[in-house]
């Protein structure tokens, strides 16, 4: 990939890993992803220290990720569900997970993700092309606006 250092300061990488925190943050995603909703459920669920899970659910919250919802048959109680911002993280979630799998486990994950309708893993996330190409390490560069072409279906 090629280099570009000034315009790097505007990456949105800062600010997406400011909005997730750390460790626990995805953790935490990853259960609210399979299907854990209540506090009680995620402490002991990840074994994470209350005062933790507290903290990392409001900065979630707060930065849209994961809305607090009052349940209707015990307002007292809170759920915590995944917005439309929150989903958004799933192949990235995905493609965290597959990296951990390939360098640093070395084992397929357990369990193992499948597409609903054949029950079949899905396949690894890849950087695609407008076309749909997988892109590898050679097939990228940084460009800034006016280098980039223009999109002919537009």
């Amino acid at each position: 990939m090629g280099r570009l250092r000034e315009p790097l300061r505007e990456c949105s990488l800062p600010a997406a890993l400011e909005a997730m925190g750390e460790r626990w943050s995805f953790l935490i995603l990853r259960a609210a992803f399979n299907g854990l909703h209540h506090f009680e459920e995620l402490q002991s669920e990840l074994g994470i220290a209350r005062n933790i899970l507290a903290n990392r659910l409001a900065r979630l919250v707060d930065h849209g990720i994961l809305a607090r919802e009052r349940m209707p048959d015990d307002r007292r109680k809170i759920a915590y569900a995944l917005t439309e911002k929150g989903f958004a993280l799933l192949p990235t979630m995905v493609a965290l997970r597959q990296w951990g799998e390939r360098w640093e486990t070395r084992v397929p994950a357990f369990p193992i993700l499948v597409d609903t309708r054949d029950r079949r893993p899905i396949a690894a996330v890849a950087v695609l092309a407008h076309d749909g190409r997988v892109l590898g390490r050679g097939d990228l560069i940084w460009a800034l606006p006016g280098d980039v072409a223009d999109d002919p279906g537009a």
